[in-house]
């Protein structure tokens, strides 16, 4: 048998709803604060994303390792990662092992400009989130954790 549908009961007693409207006032702030330096925040979670993966591996991510850790999708981070290349944020390079994997390594530029927005980043989590962004982090994290348990 199968199970029940829950009752349907409005877009605004959904989490769903609630965390959709709160993603994007999110990525609206944030790319708002990002402009002055001439990155989205797609580009921005791409390059910090470089950059984390590199400072906890001791070695340039491959282009698909930068990819799913800032949660992009493949063929839009290409063209991505294209443009910063093109902006001489990030250099693409051969693996050592493998002529098909490029690895990204950041440029000065482009650590600069990680830097800045990092601290910028820091700035919109604490006005939009504030005391609670530490449990809301950890609520957020098990959302994503359940999404890939179920095969999202």
């Amino acid at each position: 048998m199968a199970e029940p549908v829950p009752e349907a009961r409005g877009p605004l007693a959904s989490p769903g709803f609630w965390l959709h409207h709160a993603a994007l006032a999110w990525k609206q702030l944030f790319d708002r604060r990002l402009r002055p330096l001439e990155v989205t925040p797609t580009q921005f979670m791409l390059l910090a994303s470089v950059s984390w993966l590199t400072a906890t591996t001791g070695r340039p991510p491959t282009q698909q390792e930068a990819a799913d850790h800032a949660g992009a999708d493949r063929m839009m981070t290409s063209k991505v990662v294209q443009a910063l290349a093109g902006r001489g944020l990030l250099a693409r390079e051969p693996d050592a092992a493998d002529a098909r994997v490029r690895r990204l390594r950041l440029t000065e530029s482009g650590r600069a400009l990680v830097q800045a927005g990092i601290h910028i980043a820091v700035e919109v989590d604490a006005e939009l989130f504030g005391s609670s962004g530490e449990t809301l982090r950890a609520e957020l994290q098990q959302i994503a954790d359940n999404a890939r348990a179920i095969g999202t």
